[in-house]
């Protein structure tokens, strides 16, 4: 665990930064990873690299949404921040989960809805068709750009050979094949298990 120092402009940052991001998760939160990474970890230095993983890492083995890393991400700034708040670690880690929670959830849900009842009452409009298929590769790219940086974090070398071949074969199976993402999935656990990736 690190030891960092908040103060309330930072927490207020914390939430603005949340906020923001939130209108950019087209595909869903985790393609905002990159960003939460340059934020939390390259430029504020609120979190290490491996707690950054980890929190990625540990909320998607876990049942639930895919949403629940943001809330681990809020739970680490306020346990980091803890010693040097005043506040209970446990008073300061929920204090992140809801900043960044509420930053994640609130944009988002307002404007998702707003515009589901207007792309639905719309629907037969070419603009609205257009918009959907424009959209698509937009999502598959920050979906690579978020890879990429989870990826790396466990090293570009050649000795990491096994854990990039996975990654393209798993892309690649996904792409060309109806096999179940639960199954490809289990077949990395497993590979993980032995020691192979």
């Amino acid at each position: 665990m690190m030891s960092i120092e908040l103060a309330a402009a930072d927490w207020w940052a914390l939430l603005a930064q949340f906020l923001s991001l939130s209108l950019l998760a087209v595909g869903g939160a985790i393609t905002t990873a990159p960003d939460m990474h340059r934020y939390l970890v390259t430029q504020q230095h609120w979190l290490s690299e491996a707690q950054f993983s980890s929190s990625i890492a540990l909320a998607q083995a876990a049942p639930g949404p895919n949403v629940l890393f943001i809330a681990l991400f809020g739970w680490q700034v306020g346990l980091n921040a803890a010693a040097s708040s005043g506040l209970p670690s446990w008073a300061s880690a929920l204090l992140g989960v809801t900043l960044t929670m509420v930053g994640t959830l609130l944009p988002s849900t307002i404007l998702t809805f707003s515009v589901a009842r207007w792309g639905h009452r719309n629907r037969e409009r070419r603009v609205v068709r257009a918009f959907k298929q424009g959209m698509a590769p937009l999502v598959v790219g920050i979906l690579l750009a978020t890879g990429v940086i989870l990826a790396t974090t466990q090293g570009t070398s050649t000795d990491h050979w096994p854990l990039w071949l996975l990654a393209a074969v798993t892309a690649l199976l996904v792409w060309r094949t109806r096999i179940h993402l639960l199954w490809l999935l289990g077949a990395g656990a497993v590979l993980g298990g032995l020691g192979w990736v």
